[in-house]
């Protein structure tokens, strides 16, 4: 059953939304930043949200309570999700408990959260030829046309990318909302990915432009290939009306099926 078999109805609760946000990324310098930037994204969007903060990579079994919030979104990280290292195994696990346990929670992934989620219900990954960073369109599938229905007039999403990894293959119980295994929505309505970032900004994707050295063989001198990146990074996005659909879609009631594992 796709997402669109049933039709879903919005929660009347208009309290504030209460979201856990996983920080993944292993030892990063620019940890704070990242958290600044789903600050500013996420509050450009609905202010009033309460956002929590929680760093599984760094400290050992620092996870939420999926009870305590109406989202639970596990963001991006430096690290290739299918590497056994313990921390990645304890996020995975944490996942599967809350899909087993807390069947109606709303899960989000972003990148590497994409990438994980999307392993754990049977997709491959793959290492990209060609990486991605800067701003890329992506088109959307009949599915993503009914799922962003204000996005639907050109077709095609703009986000954030910052990437070497790709789902190369779809994970079950899932619909594919943007071409290339790009975004995925669970037939129950309770798990969103995204391979982009709506939390990035220009601000935020900067700090990184020097992967463009180990990744595209970039001269860390080549200061014309590491503007055109930049470029790229500046360009306008969709990362605010993305966040708008999603925190919609946390109000919205699951389906009655189970997706499973």
């Amino acid at each position: 059953m796709s997402p669109t078999d049933t039709t879903t109805t919005a929660n009347n609760n208009t309290s504030p939304l209460r979201i856990a946000i996983l920080l993944n990324s292993f030892r990063s310098p620019f940890i704070a930043e990242i958290r600044d930037s789903y600050v500013r994204s996420i509050g450009a969007v609905a202010p009033d949200a309460a956002l929590a903060f929680f760093h599984p990579a760094d400290k050992a079994d620092d996870f939420p309570d999926p009870g305590a919030f109406d989202l639970i979104v596990v963001g991006g990280s430096n690290a290739d999700p299918r590497k056994k290292h313990q921390w990645i195994l304890r996020v995975h696990q944490f996942i599967l408990d809350v899909v087993a346990r807390h069947p109606r929670k709303k899960l989000c992934g972003i990148c590497w959260g994409h990438q994980t989620i999307s392993m754990l219900f049977g997709a491959e990954l793959v290492d990209m030829e060609t990486p991605e960073l800067g701003v890329t369109e992506a088109k959307l599938t009949p599915a993503g046309r009914g799922f962003f229905p204000r996005q639907g007039g050109d077709g095609v999403v703009l986000l954030q990318q910052h990437h070497r990894r790709a789902v190369g293959t779809p994970p079950r119980g899932f619909s594919e909302l943007l071409v290339g295994n790009q975004s995925f929505l669970s037939h129950n309505n309770t798990i969103l990915t995204f391979q982009g970032h709506p939390e990035k900004d220009a601000r935020c994707a900067r700090l990184r432009i020097r992967d463009a050295t180990r990744w595209f063989g970039v001269e860390g001198d080549d200061n014309a290939a590491l503007a055109y990146i930049e470029q790229a990074m500046e360009r306008p996005h969709d990362g605010a009306e993305v966040w708008g659909r999603v925190l919609e879609w946390a109000r919205e009631r699951p389906l009655s099926h189970e997706v499973r594992l």
